[in-house]
């Protein structure tokens, strides 16, 4: 006995699913770079501006983090 099976798959289509996999990579690109310039800037001032700052040098990245990522 042969059976046949057809598997559609319903929803979205393979554009449409490709074109959100493309906005989510864009959106986490630009986080990153969010992350990496905040970064660089704060490990660019000196100690005395980060006390100006209220930024303990150990929360640098934290703070990196929290600009990009939300807390």
């Amino acid at each position: 006995m042969t059976t046949l099976t057809a598997t559609f798959f319903s929803g979205t289509s393979l554009r449409s699913r490709f074109e959100t996999f493309r906005a989510q990579l864009d959106e986490k690109v630009a986080k990153r770079k969010i992350y990496q310039t905040t970064l660089k800037e704060l490990e660019q001032c000196s100690a005395r501006d980060l006390q100006d700052l209220g930024i303990a040098p150990s929360s640098i990245q934290q703070i990196a983090h929290e600009a990009a990522y939300g807390a």
